[in-house]
């Protein structure tokens, strides 16, 4: 590799005299990366020679305090030769790191989560996960960092430092200090959680602080359309022709649970018709990959039907915006078909779950896998059961039930 551009040099922290005293500290730099760090020495501001970066004079204070500089910049060259002839790379933290013994066997929570963004950015995005996951996996270190620096005052920590009071208060703070909601607190640990199992897993630490902890999700209720509003949706007049694509877009969606991002990248190739001349959408999840599957209902097939006239690029089905825009729109189709709340694409895939699947008596498994979910509890949490449904079944089980049962008057 390339040689680095290295230097080491001493400073004076003023602003932190006592007792007409001052701390020492010292600064790495390396390819213009800065890591700053406390020689824990103090010494009189009369006797440091701010040119030379060191004590003046030869007096006995000062010859001390020289060697120990000295000593330790000769340690940290030591170990920024080591890391050069070993790695690919070299940075002034992770020289510091090193000096400080937090190298070989002593791994960083911060560090390590690092790597695996740039191994996740590097084997997986494009290919099996979009790059908007992988934002938000960096949007969990940006917060990780910031909690770091507010409640210890460091850029990074030692995972044999990870313990439970760690976590607990690191939960306390995405609720109090960032105000997240309970419901957005299980997948915002959820890479803390990874780094802390990878630990154990290559014996950096004895246990696992995360095992027997448990952070439960408080879900709100998903917003869906009802029967009677999906229809005055349908029946609405709206007032220009690209607010009617974007209306049945989104009736589309609500007839086969497709999110925006599916629907986005939709073509006629995802569409298939079998030997009884049913048409069917066999695709993979744009968010997870997964496989969904799910048979065309006649509304939905009627626009596909509708809108082949218009040929789009790429065999695209529909002519999608940008998700921000299509909300707009959505906005106004609301107004026009006189529902009470603004609806977004997302409720468009509740309303399926919901309206279309579940209240019509569908089982869970089966809308689980036209979903293109991994796990059956996030369909649980998606779909909500409606009191018109409840009541239906109840009025059959009535029916079934009726002259089974006499209680004597």
């Amino acid at each position: 590799m390339a040689r680095s551009t290295f230097k080491v040099l001493f400073y004076l922290k003023r602003q932190a005299e006592q007792n007409g005293r001052t701390p020492i500290m010292g600064r790495i730099t390396i390819n213009g990366t800065i890591s700053q760090f406390s020689c824990k020495l103090s010494i009189s501001p009369k006797l440091w020679d701010t040119k030379a970066n060191k004590a003046t004079g030869k007096s006995v204070v000062a010859q001390r305090i020289n060697e120990k500089l000295e000593n330790i910049k000769t340690n940290i060259g030591k170990q920024y030769q080591r890391i050069c002839d070993r790695d690919s790379y070299v940075t002034a933290e992770k020289v510091k790191n090193a000096w400080l013994g937090f190298g070989d066997g002593y791994q960083l929570l911060l560090q390590t989560f690092d790597e695996y963004l740039n191994e996740f950015e590097k084997n997986r995005v494009g290919k099996d996960r979009k790059a908007s996951t992988l934002e938000n996996y960096r949007k969990q270190y940006r917060r990780l960092a910031a909690f770091l620096q507010y409640e210890y005052k460091v850029e990074d920590i030692p995972f044999k430092e990870l313990k439970r009071e760690f976590i607990e208060k690191y939960v306390v703070y995405l609720s109090t200090v960032r105000g997240m909601l309970p419901g957005t607190l299980p997948n915002a640990i959820k890479k803390l959680k990874l780094m802390s199992y990878t630990a154990f897993k290559n014996g950096w630490i004895a246990s696992d602080p995360f095992a027997g902890f448990r952070v439960a999700g408080k879900y709100r209720d998903r917003r869906f359309l009802s029967e009677s509003e999906l229809q005055a949706v349908m029946d609405v007049q709206v007032p220009n022709y690209k607010t009617a694509i974007v209306r049945d877009i989104f009736v589309f969606c609500c007839f086969t649970g497709l999110s925006y991002a599916d629907v986005k990248k939709l073509s006629y190739d995802d569409i298939h018709t079998d030997e009884r001349g049913d048409m069917w959408i066999i695709d993979n999840r744009a968010k997870t990959g997964t496989q969904f599957r799910v048979k065309l209902l006649p509304v939905a097939r009627s626009l596909v039907e509708k809108y082949s006239r218009l040929r789009l690029p790429d065999h695209k089905v529909f002519p999608v915006k940008d998700c921000a825009s299509m909300d707009m729109s959505l906005r106004h189709v609301a107004r026009h078909a006189g529902l009470s709340f603004n609806p977004t694409m997302h409720v468009a895939r509740h309303t399926f779950a919901t309206t279309i699947t579940l209240s019509q008596g569908v089982p869970l498994e089966t809308v689980s896998k036209m979903l293109g979910h991994k796990h059956i509890t996030t369909t649980q949490i998606y779909a909500k059961i409606t009191n018109d449904k409840i009541g239906r079944d109840m009025d059959m089980l009535t029916e079934k039930i009726a002259d089974k049962f006499r209680m004597d008057r």
